[in-house]
């Protein structure tokens, strides 16, 4: 059975290995640290992050963001598997708005079972070695066999522990889909026909502080004011994840979900409307949960995403590759994250570690230049309006100016309006038009 497991793992691998990389995508990436008191950091374990970006047949597109905890297997397995039920023929372009989004759940769904499937023979031998070992008993009291059982049992912890949250962006048919389990983050960044710039934030973060998630585990008989104070969950603070046998099948032994008449921690994605991109010029950001606590924990979390979104920009008006934006952009957060953290100012109990980082940015219909892009380089600076409240109960938006320098496109500026453009070759055909 486990060699049979073994070789549907190592089959999802080459079968998504002949897969074409996105060349219209950047991917930036920096491990955990913690600071000594000295200031020198420290890398606690091994990155724990995984992320994807692959270009499919007709036209679709497949991007993802993962946050693994306690080892990075399961993100490293929703990596290569979901790629696997997504881009194998699953998607033909006379499917539905309806189509694609069944498709989608369907496939977190079948990449969660065969996790599980995975690690069924481990946490069957697990069982079997708890239910010979004696109660209450010390390690050092231990019979020599014994002791040798309570050794195994603590590798099968490590092996079938963890877990991992999820982004996924799919375009498909020129149609923007974002799937959502846990608190990764995507934002869309869109120059607008009045010649500002839109920041949206497409979704929401999975956590006790999202008043849906709140109710759907009220639903389940869950003490909501409970789960308020606690912020975290069997160790961290989504209330979707992927993986994490613990809350999926031992959640009646944790105080805060015993109650629950079925599993309150789910893989279900939640999948937002999806967004037109005819005629949108801007870029796609896929953020890891240790990336926007990062910079949320230096400056605040009121315009996280805005200074994202300015960070972003100016590197695209310096660099020449969306893998050195990507990376440029990360390494400026750790950077200010380690800056607040020397400074002893108010904020300076907030850094003294962050998570791994993973920032994958991807442009839409936006052409960098060979070198720097500048306002006289053939780009332009807008102003951006940002409709984001960061409280997800609030409906009310917020608004601030920032300098984006977004491109030409080769074509020519009239009143802030792309007159024509220049497709990068294999990018989806563009027209005027949101929906």
């Amino acid at each position: 059975m486990a060699s049979q497991r073994r070789q549907m793992m190592q089959s999802h691998q080459s079968w998504t290995d002949d897969l074409p990389l996105c060349q219209m995508c950047g991917v930036g990436t920096a491990p955990n640290c913690t600071y000594g008191p000295d200031g020198k950091d420290t890398q606690s374990h091994p990155n724990e992050d995984g992320h994807f970006r692959f270009r499919g047949e007709e036209g679709c597109f497949l991007y993802g963001v993962f946050n693994g905890f306690d080892g990075s297997r399961v993100s490293s397995f929703v990596s290569q598997c979901l790629t696997a039920e997504l881009l194998l023929g699953q998607l033909k372009s006379t499917h539905t708005d309806t189509d694609v989004r069944r498709i989608l759940s369907q496939a977190f769904d079948v990449v969660e079972k065969s996790y599980f499937e995975t690690i069924g023979d481990a946490l069957a031998e697990k069982a079997t070695i708890i239910s010979q070992l004696p109660e209450g008993v010390s390690f050092h009291q231990l019979s020599p066999q014994s002791q040798k059982l309570s050794e195994r049992l603590k590798d099968l912890e490590q092996e079938v522990s963890g877990g991992a949250t999820a982004v996924v962006a799919l375009i498909h048919n020129n149609k923007l889909y974002i799937a959502n389990v846990g608190t990764n983050r995507a934002l869309l960044c869109k120059s607008t026909s009045d010649g500002q710039n839109q920041v949206i934030q497409i979704g929401r973060p999975h956590t006790t502080e999202n008043e849906d998630e709140l109710q759907r585990l009220a639903g389940l008989g869950l003490d909501v004011s409970g789960l308020r104070q606690a912020t975290l969950i069997a160790g961290q603070s989504s209330t979707r994840r992927i993986g994490d046998y613990r809350v999926k099948y031992n959640y009646a032994d944790i105080d805060l979900l015993s109650a629950a008449k079925n599993k309150p921690i789910i893989a279900e994605p939640e999948i937002q409307a999806s967004q037109s991109l005819e005629g949108v010029t801007g870029f796609l950001l896929l953020m890891s949960e240790g990336l926007i606590k990062a910079l949320e924990s230096a400056h605040g979390p009121e315009q996280a995403n805005q200074e994202m979104v300015a960070m972003v920009a100016a590197e695209l008006a310096q660099q020449g590759t969306l893998e050195a934006v990507a990376q440029s952009v990360v390494e400026r957060v750790k950077r200010l994250h380690h800056d607040v953290y020397a400074s002893g100012r108010q904020r300076a109990s907030h850094c003294s570690r962050h998570e791994d980082m993973t920032l994958l940015i991807r442009t839409l219909n936006y052409t960098l230049a060979d070198g720097a892009l500048t306002p006289t380089q053939g780009g332009r600076i807008y102003p951006v309006s940002v409709p984001y409240s960061n409280c997800p109960s609030s409906t009310s938006k917020t608004s601030v100016t920032l300098s984006l320098v977004m491109p030409s496109q080769g074509g020519t500026l009239t009143n802030g309006t792309n007159t024509a453009s220049t497709l990068e070759e294999g990018t989806p055909t563009h027209t005027p038009g949101w929906k």
